[in-house]
């Protein structure tokens, strides 16, 4: 996979993940890549340095890139949306944690008490759920979340 550094020509700015460089190239021929803040269809790479570490066995140290602009009230009435689901589910539900799968499993074959519940889950142990019949949803992810 490799990421590259995008904008539109409007001059906004993202980013994007393509398997190589000739999947960029194609998904771009055929109008795929759009810019994410107007929906642009006219997007270029721009240039980036090369990410080469020090030393074999460093790693380099995480950055991430901030924009400042304009915020897209499309982009901010949704975000508000999912802050709003999220306060709800937190004000009607009882925090389980890590132990969500287990106890989605009690509730659903009735060995719990029936109740919303909100935690934690593995990918395997939410697909698990699901090929169970056990009805689950995955709580939208904020920006504040990673601060």
């Amino acid at each position: 996979m490799i990421r590259y550094d995008l904008s539109c020509n409007r001059g906004h700015e993202f980013d994007g993940w393509f398997r190589d460089s000739a999947a960029f190239d194609a998904q771009i021929g055929r109008g795929l890549v759009v810019c994410i803040h107007c929906g642009s269809e006219a997007v270029e790479k721009q240039i980036m340095a090369p990410g080469i570490p020090t030393k074999s066995n460093a790693k380099p140290e995480p950055t991430q890139r901030m924009v400042a602009g304009p915020v897209d009230p499309r982009t901010q009435m949704l975000m508000q949306m999912m802050r709003e689901v999220r306060k709800n589910v937190e004000a009607n539900s009882e925090y389980v944690g890590d132990k969500f799968a287990d106890e989605a499993r009690k509730i659903h074959y009735a060995e719990a008490e029936k109740r919303g519940i909100y935690g934690e889950a593995t990918a395997d142990d939410a697909k698990a759920l699901i090929e169970e019949g056990i009805e689950v949803h995955p709580l939208p992810r904020l920006p504040e979340d990673s601060n």
